[in-house]
């Protein structure tokens, strides 16, 4: 089983079919909270929907397009950290998360995505990280901020996020500044 340990308190690990309930859980108590910001979340009632998700997260893995990792925080499951897209052609991935609401304002999520940026320039010669979040997303733009992201542009109209039309903020950051900032 692929984990890699954050901290203490804080690990990743490879999503698997036993997450299934536990996320159910999660999104159905949060659903209202995360639909802010995700499309996926009115359409998770049940069980099936988060194992056809781990199902085609795995496959994806195994074919190094994805990688979708749990949050492991004081040994729960609180949400998720991935590799949305991985692209070897341009050395480059796509960072997405999302945490359940009773564990925001910790750093549990800036400390799993610079983890990740570790693992992406160490591990698998990226030479870029990208993430997107709607504009309005504050906490999840300052999580870009926080690592040292640049804000390279607004896309406009990008995501119909539940009916609500929003834009997107794209952060990147390359190996050269990372290493820098290191």
């Amino acid at each position: 089983m692929f984990t890699l340990d954050v901290n203490r308190d804080l690990k990743l690990e490879l999503i698997n079919t036993r997450f299934a309930p536990i996320y159910l859980d999660i999104v159905t108590r949060d659903q209202e909270y995360l639909s802010q910001w995700l499309v996926w979340p009115p359409h998770a009632h049940n069980e099936a929907f988060f194992l056809s998700f781990i199902k085609k997260s795995l496959h994806d893995y195994a074919e190094g397009k994805s990688l979708v990792c749990g949050i492991i925080y004081q040994g729960q499951l609180v949400g998720s950290v991935s590799y949305n897209t991985i692209n070897q052609s341009l050395k480059k991935v796509e960072i997405g998360y999302w945490l359940s609401s009773l564990h925001q304002g910790k750093g549990i999520v800036s400390q799993a995505v610079a983890k990740l940026i570790e693992l992406a320039f160490t591990q698998f010669g990226m030479e870029k990280v990208q993430i997107s979040a709607a504009t309005e997303n504050t906490p999840s733009r300052k999580v870009c901020e926080r690592l040292g992201f640049t804000l390279e542009g607004v896309i406009r109209r990008a995501e119909n996020l539940n009916g609500r039309i929003v834009d997107h903020a794209i952060y990147g950051l390359d190996r050269a500044t990372w290493q820098i900032a290191d």
